[in-house]
């Protein structure tokens, strides 16, 4: 090969290399360019926000108090069992149906406890005979003794024969009484009014002494049923309110204590309080109830709990100040219920500071914000 060609091929292969070289570093910078553009644009994106978006820091009267938790019972329930034996008849009421004291429920077929008064009724009524045919022998030998005519100790057998039929029908009437108790149970009533929340048995079926029937529960008046710790108890007061959030209902219940267990439950050392829940549409029994007693109450500066955020290692809330968002740490006080919301008392920002909600997320230090017109 010639000198001069393979120099060519030389500067040709330089030539070349130099040109992909500019082309990399050429596509880099607009790729840097590309990207911090878009950097800055995002940082100058402005956040849109509404009424609902911000709270404002304000001075708040909070209840402070003990978590309390349980299920709602009523606190009149009551299941209608079977007094005596035997096929059960005429049960229509259902789950849901409603009852009024006194009203028959259902009725256990009743031929056999008839047939029981009537033969209870036939022996006391021979009994009768018997103590009015002793009575008749007395009399006569009383009449005797007097006239000479027998010794006294006749009187006296006549005597014991008489108080023994009279024992007799004694004991005759109150197998009567018995017999027709017995026919009277066979028909249930309802002992309260409320409504049926479990039917047990069904029409046709052979049901024992004690079997359950139907359950019963008045809603008018229901209750939760509160563990609290030892510790806890001692600032529980008969009347103190709390405010509950029942599990489906879309606004909070109030309550307030009404009974505290003045015993401790064995094992656990809790104590039981027993609070009386206001009457509202579709509380239910068993319904989750969960909310604050109230043993306490402070004034202080507060916000909604969920307005504080903890993802840095310090709390800190988002304040809107001169239309820009600043991470501004705070120091988190006693928690208390205001309206049903919980609140937490803190320290670090002024009265009216505007603060983003934590259902906004997490903005960035110095975002753009603006107010959606209308909201502020």
């Amino acid at each position: 090969m010639k000198p001069w060609l393979k120099w060519a091929l030389i500067a040709l292969v330089v030539v070349l290399l130099a040109s992909g070289v500019l082309r990399a570093l050429s596509a880099r910078k607009a790729q840097q360019d590309a990207v911090a553009a878009l950097a800055a644009q995002r940082t100058q994106a402005v956040v849109e926000l509404g009424a609902a978006d911000v709270v404002q820091v304000k001075t708040h009267e909070l209840a402070q108090g003990l978590s309390v938790s349980g299920a709602l019972k009523a606190v009149n329930t009551v299941t209608v069992k079977a007094r005596v034996a035997g096929e059960l008849q005429g049960l229509s009421v259902r789950e849901g149906d409603a009852v009024k004291a006194g009203q028959i429920i259902a009725q256990v077929e009743s031929t056999e406890y008839q047939a029981r008064v009537r033969q209870a009724q036939q022996q006391a009524e021979a009994a009768k005979a018997q103590v009015d045919i002793a009575r008749r022998n007395f009399d006569n030998n009383r009449s005797l003794v007097e006239q000479g005519f027998i010794s006294k100790t006749a009187l006296d057998s006549s005597s014991a024969s008489l108080a023994s039929a009279e024992a007799t029908y004694r004991a005759a009437q109150a197998g009567t009484e018995v017999a027709t108790k017995s026919l009277m149970d066979t028909v249930l009533r309802a002992p309260i009014a409320g409504l049926i929340s479990q039917r047990l048995a069904q029409p046709g079926e052979r049901v024992g002494i004690d079997a359950r029937i139907v359950e019963i529960v008045d809603l008018n008046r229901l209750e939760l049923e509160a563990s609290l710790s030892a510790s806890e108890s001692l600032a529980v007061r008969v009347g103190q309110s709390a405010v509950l959030q029942i599990e489906g209902a879309a606004k909070p219940v109030k309550a307030r204590v009404l009974r505290v267990n003045p015993s401790a439950v064995a094992g656990s050392r809790a104590v039981l309080v027993y609070l009386a829940v206001d009457a509202a549409p579709g509380l239910r029994q068993g319904l989750f109830a969960q909310g604050t007693l109230g043993t306490d109450r402070l004034r202080a500066l507060a916000v909604p709990l969920n307005a504080v955020r903890t993802d840095k290692p310090e709390p800190y809330v988002q304040l809107v100040s001169q239309q820009k968002v600043v991470h501004q740490k705070v120091e988190m006080g006693a928690r208390g219920e205001v309206g049903g919301q919980t609140m937490v008392a803190i320290t670090g920002v002024p009265e009216n500071a505007t603060l983003v909600v934590g259902s906004v997320g997490t903005l960035r230090d110095g975002s753009a914000v603006k107010f959606t017109p209308g909201s502020k």
